[in-house]
C-alpha cells in the first residue's frame, strides 16, 4: 500500500483499490495529471484498503475500487466506505460482465459502476461527474439493479430451503452423480439396490423442483452441493 501526504485542502482525495499494479499506477498517473485530484492512497487488497481507512493513510473523498481482490470481494468495503461520516463516493470497476455483480455493488452503496475495459480517461471523467453530483446511472437503472438483487436473494433463499430438505443419503446420491456415475454404479457405490437409487432420485427431483438428473446435477454444482470430478 502507498500513501501520499501533504494534499492541498481544495483537491479531491482519491483512494485506488486495485490489485493489478500496472493498471492502478496508470490510473494514479491520469488522476494526478488533473489539478483537482490528488491520489492519497493505493491499495492492492482489502487488507491494505482497511489499513488506509483505519487511520494509517488519512481520509479520501472518492474511492475507485475493483470488485475482485486477492483477499475477497469488495462489497463489504463498499458498505464501509458508504457508511463513513465523510460519505466517501465509490466508483466500482469490475472485469465481470455479470449484471448481478454490478447490482450488488449498487446495493452496497456504490455511487457508480464501470467495466474495467473502459478507457482510463473515461474513469477519470466518471469521477468528475460523481463529484459534481451527477449520476452515472439513471433512477430506472438503479431500481432495476435493486430488483435484480432482490430476485437473486429470493432464489438463493429458495435454493437453501430445497437443500435443507435433502437427506444425507440423497446428498450422497447427488455426489455420486457428480462423479459421472449412472444408476447402477451409484447403487453399487452406496450399497443399495437400483430401485432404491431411483427412489432417492425421484425424491431429489421433487425436493429441488427439477425435472431431470442433469438439472439436479446443475443445481447441486451451482449451489456447492457436489464436487465435479
Amino acid at each position: 500500500m502507498s500513501v501520499e501526504n501533504g494534499v492541498e485542502g481544495n483537491k479531491t482525495r482519491i483512494l485506488l483499490v486495485e490489485d493489478h499494479a500496472s493498471f492502478r499506477q496508470a490510473l494514479a498517473f491520469m488522476f494526478e495529471r488533473e489539478e483537482e485530484f490528488a491520489v492519497v492512497g493505493q491499495a492492492g487488497s482489502l487488507a491494505e484498503a482497511h489499513q488506509f481507512l483505519n487511520g494509517s493513510g488519512g481520509e479520501a473523498d472518492v474511492a475507485v475500487c475493483d470488485l475482485a481482490l486477492p483477499d475477497g470481494d469488495g462489497f463489504d468495503l463498499i458498505e464501509e466506505l458508504a457508511a463513513k461520516d465523510s460519505k466517501v463516493i465509490t466508483l466500482v470497476l469490475s472485469a465481470s460482465l455479470e449484471p448481478a455483480r454490478f447490482a450488488r455493488a449498487v446495493e452496497a452503496g456504490a455511487s457508480g459502476v464501470l467495466h474495467k475495459a473502459a478507457a482510463i480517461g473515461d474513469i477519470v471523467e466518471a469521477v468528475k461527474r460523481l463529484r459534481a453530483g451527477e449520476a452515472l446511472l439513471s433512477p430506472g437503472e438503479v431500481i432495476e439493479m435493486l430488483r435484480m438483487v432482490s430476485r437473486q436473494r429470493q432464489e438463493e433463499l429458495e435454493a437453501q430451503k430445497a437443500i435443507d430438505r435433502l437427506t444425507r443419503r440423497e446428498r450422497e446420491v447427488l455426489q455420486a452423480l457428480g462423479e459421472g456415475l449412472d444408476s447402477k454404479d451409484i447403487a453399487e457405490k452406496l450399497h443399495i439396490t437400483v430401485e432404491t437409487e431411483r427412489t432417492h432420485m425421484v425424491n431429489i427431483l421433487n425436493k429441488l423442483s427439477v425435472h431431470s438428473r442433469l438439472q439436479a446435477l446443475v443445481f447441486a454444482a451451482r449451489n456447492g452441493l457436489v464436487e465435479i470430478r
